[in-house]
Parts: C-alpha cells; sequence; structure tokens
C-alpha cells in the first residue's frame, strides 16, 4: 500500500524531468496529495493521487496524508491568521483547493495553514447538479501550460479542476481525457457542458452556441463563439474538431 502525503502549499509545480528548467506537465493545487517513488537530491519523482499523474517536484516539507472535509468554491480565497477579515491575508487558495477543518468559529473554518471564511468551502462530498456552473469565475485567467490555479490555468487543467471538484475523475491531459470519456455527441446536438476536443486542445461548451477555454493563443480564459472557434483553430493551427464528449 502506498504511503501518501498531502500538499499544504497554494500551488506546486510538477515538472517533466528534475529540473526546473524543465517543462510543467501540472501543478498540484492545497490538499492535492501524492506517493513518492524516488528520492534525489533536492527532488522528489511522485504520483498525483487524484489522476495518477507522474513527475517532479522540489522536496519541501510536505503534511502526512491529510483527509479533506472541505473543498473551495471561490476562484481565489484569503487565508488569514486569526478567524476575521483582515487588511492582510496570509496568503490565498484557489478554486477545488481541499482543506481538513479542525475547527469553527464566527463563520470561520480553522485548517492546517489558518482561518477561512465558511463562505468560501462547501463540504467535500458536495456536488452540483451543473458540473460547470462555476466556470466563468476563470474569465480572464492567464493562460499558462501546465495550470490549474487563479494563477494560470491551461485548458484541460480548467475541465480537470471541474469535475473532479464535482468528484468526477478526469486525466489531466486533453488526449488522455478524449479517450477516456466515452460518449460520443454529434456538432448539431451540442448543449451546455458538452466539451469539445481537437488533438492538444479542449473546451467547455455554456450553451449550443458558446464555449469557454483556456487559449494560449489569446494567453488567456476566453468565451468565444463554437463557430468562430472551430473556424479559429483551423486556420490558426489547421485542426479539426476531433469528438464533441458529453460527461452527463
Amino acid at each position: 500500500m502506498n504511503k501518501y502525503f498531502t500538499s499544504t502549499f497554494s500551488v506546486i509545480n510538477l515538472y517533466k524531468r528534475p529540473s526546473t528548467k524543465s517543462e510543467i506537465v501540472t501543478q498540484m493545487i492545497y490538499g492535492e496529495s501524492f506517493s513518492i517513488s524516488k528520492k534525489k537530491n533536492k527532488w522528489l519523482k511522485i504520483k498525483i493521487k487524484e489522476d495518477n499523474y507522474k513527475g517532479y517536484i522540489i522536496k519541501k516539507k510536505f503534511s502526512s496524508y491529510l483527509i479533506p472535509t472541505h473543498k473551495l468554491i471561490k476562484l481565489k480565497s484569503n487565508i488569514y491568521k486569526f478567524p476575521r477579515i483582515e487588511k492582510k491575508n496570509i496568503y490565498a487558495l484557489s478554486f477545488g483547493s481541499k482543506i481538513t477543518a479542525t475547527s469553527k468559529k464566527a463563520g470561520f473554518i480553522k485548517f492546517k495553514r489558518g482561518w477561512i471564511s465558511a463562505n468560501n468551502v462547501k463540504p467535500i462530498k458536495y456536488k452540483e447538479k451543473d458540473i460547470f456552473k462555476k466556470i466563468r469565475i476563470f474569465k480572464n485567467v492567464k493562460y499558462k501550460w501546465g495550470g490549474k490555479s487563479y494563477k494560470g490555468i491551461d485548458c484541460s487543467g480548467l475541465v480537470q479542476i471541474f469535475l473532479n471538484f464535482n468528484n468526477i475523475f478526469s486525466p489531466r491531459d486533453a488526449n488522455d481525457q478524449y479517450k477516456y470519456f466515452k460518449r460520443n455527441i454529434n456538432l448539431k446536438k451540442i448543449r451546455k457542458n458538452d466539451i469539445l476536443y481537437w488533438k492538444g486542445h479542449v473546451a467547455i461548451a455554456l450553451s449550443k452556441n458558446l464555449l469557454i477555454h483556456a487559449y494560449g493563443p489569446l494567453k488567456k480564459t476566453v468565451i468565444m463563439k463554437i463557430k468562430d472557434t472551430l473556424k479559429k483553430i483551423k486556420e490558426t493551427a489547421n485542426l479539426d474538431l476531433k469528438r464533441i464528449k458529453r460527461i452527463i
């Protein structure tokens, strides 16, 4: 049985190789857990528990495995030293981060690294009927390859964090998601929350006419017309839409 550790840092970069010059392939946000397969100098080779993704992280003082009790519902939540709103917060956590509550006081929840407003969290088993209900909070968040937070996010990360928030397993990368999700939909029947896949890219339908995606060429998360997006990606990357998937 693997021994797991939990990240109690806002964001941890996961590198393809044990070097900060290597590609950042994904990130762990606060509360995600991992197992260690190799230690080398200041580097750890790990596998993320939530999606089985493998890579290298810089060795830090990580926590023993924590069973989460709550998850964050805001794009960015300030964390405070005391159970009150203060002029200066300790740090901030991103949507989908998971915490383990130890006590409650005056509308705040205490966990390992501080206090958070109870209005910013839901119980860990909470699910939205509309799985991408809050996805517009990421509009204009900058595009970052491998990113998974309000500081920067990529297209497949955007899909994954909302599915994970709703306790639905999702692979990390677009091509792996494409293979994993089996239900295919015709473009003429597209509806809200369907997921559109190109080779190496993914977007989420907001309606039969609009989509949202973390789009590298525009360097941010944007809402666009589906028809215009299909045309633009074909013109700029010579890619046709591969398939549309329906999760629920």
